[in-house]
């Protein structure tokens, strides 16, 4: 499966703008061979935005839903994007998987809040391991500071996770997390890792991009620079099975010896 990695902050503040960027990036991908096209943390909205994190947001199901639905439909790829998303009186940081004809697989809300900012703004979620299949491919959601915890991407990799797909909203002086940290975290849990960042500066941060695609054998198979930018990469099912067999960690493991970290 191919997927595309958009790297874009959009237009922050404006729905309707951003809706316009994710449909001409998702006639892009598809024009390419896309299967999935990802969008970054808070894609729909911005994400330094302040209060109108609560204005902006909207049920899983709402009218943004609905039109990412209609572009994935009339492109004929998945899409996974980031926004805020409204519940009853509180907001979740969340990334919803849309299939390639407009079915809403799965909405995962970040379990791992980073910061004075998304504390002040957002409820955290509870529920660690959200998947979907995708054409033969298991595929999870994380949110940026997410896979930065081994644990919640161990707890993919024995869920069975082919594909983590994690969009973010990484900012300056992290950018290891994107060069290094992600490709061992592919590594050590014999998965795909899809990173997709924002880029450029608003308010007060400054976010990084290098948006990536690492495999399971660590290696990355894309990596954006530091500008707006779309990049491709094949997802290969039988990779992560041959990975597995031939990498011992899942089966090597004593979890009986790892009880005191819970």
């Amino acid at each position: 499966m191919r997927i595309a990695l958009l790297q874009s902050s959009g237009r922050p503040g404006s729905v309707v703008e951003n809706l316009k960027v994710l449909d001409e990036a998702a006639g892009r991908a598809a024009a390419a061979g896309a299967g999935l096209l990802i969008a970054p943390e808070m894609f729909l909205t911005g994400y330094a935005i302040g209060d109108d994190v609560a204005r902006l947001a909207e049920p899983a199901d709402g009218d943004s839903a609905d039109a990412v639905a209609e572009i994935a439909g009339r492109h004929g790829l998945a899409v996974a994007y980031g926004y805020p998303e409204r519940s009853g009186e509180v907001v979740f940081n969340s990334a919803q998987l849309v299939s390639a004809d407009g079915t809403r697989l799965a909405n995962y809300r970040k379990t791992h809040l980073f910061g004075c900012f998304e504390r002040d703004h957002f409820t955290p979620g509870e529920q660690p391991v959200v998947q979907a299949e995708l054409d033969g491919v298991r595929v999870g959601i994380m949110i940026c500071y997410d896979v930065e915890f081994p644990e919640n991407v161990r707890a993919h990799a024995l869920a069975g996770t082919d594909l983590v797909v994690v969009p973010t909203a990484q900012m300056h002086p992290f950018q290891f997390v994107a060069e290094s940290m992600i490709p061992v975290r592919a590594f050590e849990n014999q998965m795909y890792v899809a990173y997709v960042n924002r880029v450029g500066r608003e308010g007060e941060f400054e976010f990084v991009g290098l948006s990536t695609l690492a495999g399971p054998d660590g290696v990355a198979r894309t990596r954006a620079g530091r500008d707006e930018d779309l990049v491709l990469a094949d997802v290969d099912p039988a990779l992560v099975v041959a990975s597995r067999e031939a990498n011992p960690y899942l089966t090597d493991r004593r979890p009986g010896l790892y009880g005191s970290l819970v």
